[in-house]
């Protein structure tokens, strides 16, 4: 049993200190919006996570993350302000090529697909809620689960970056039964700031 233990323990400090492996964490600014026919306005939110990286080379890389992402979007009607505030734990999974501009200087750039799944969030109009999940009476009917595509630059700079990400949805967050409605999907841009370990 010991022996188990210790080659599992020395297994995955190998893993750790392989030097094709890092990890990093993150953090940023989130503006979202909605596509589709809703009329609604960009919404300031947060995200914060941990990532992975694996390099094939000095220029090719795959970035994992979890993230917890803020998302949603806000609609002006009548005098009053209705926000959407769903947070998603999410799962972006990055191709990256990395191209030096100067010593210990980079620039990357990555595109992938991400998945999210609905954890918390409200809906609100003035002083009254309801959660954004769900298909109760005091409930939004969003849907929890949700993918896209995710594009992004950062610069590197030693082991802190910066970095600018898109990322356009592909499933609705909400099925509106109404004919000739298109249903919402998300968009998110972001700005962030992270620490490569």
């Amino acid at each position: 049993m010991k022996k188990g233990l210790i080659f599992v323990l020395f297994a995955l400090v190998s893993i750790v200190s392989y030097s094709q492996i890092s990890w990093n964490a993150k953090v940023g600014m989130n503006m979202s919006n909605y596509t589709g026919d809703m009329d609604t306005d960009m919404k300031i939110g947060f995200n914060v996570g941990v990532g992975m990286e694996y390099q094939f080379s000095d220029m090719w890389s795959i970035q994992p993350s979890l993230m917890l992402t803020q998302k949603g979007a806000k609609i002006k009607e009548d005098g009053e302000t209705m926000k959407f505030n769903p947070m998603y734990l999410e799962i972006p999974v990055l191709a990256a090529a990395r191209f030096a501009v100067a010593d210990n200087q980079n620039i990357v750039v990555k595109a992938g697909p991400y998945f999210a799944f609905g954890v918390a969030g409200k809906v609100k109009v003035g002083d009254d809620k309801a959660d954004f999940f769900g298909d109760g009476d005091d409930q939004f009917g969003g849907k929890r689960f949700d993918c896209g595509i995710g594009v992004g630059v950062a610069y590197e700079i030693g082991k802190f970056f910066v970095g600018l990400d898109g990322e356009f949805g592909f499933t609705n967050v909400v099925d509106f039964k109404s004919d000739g409605v298109s249903n919402p999907k998300n968009m998110n841009f972001s700005i962030g700031v992270g620490y490569k370990f």
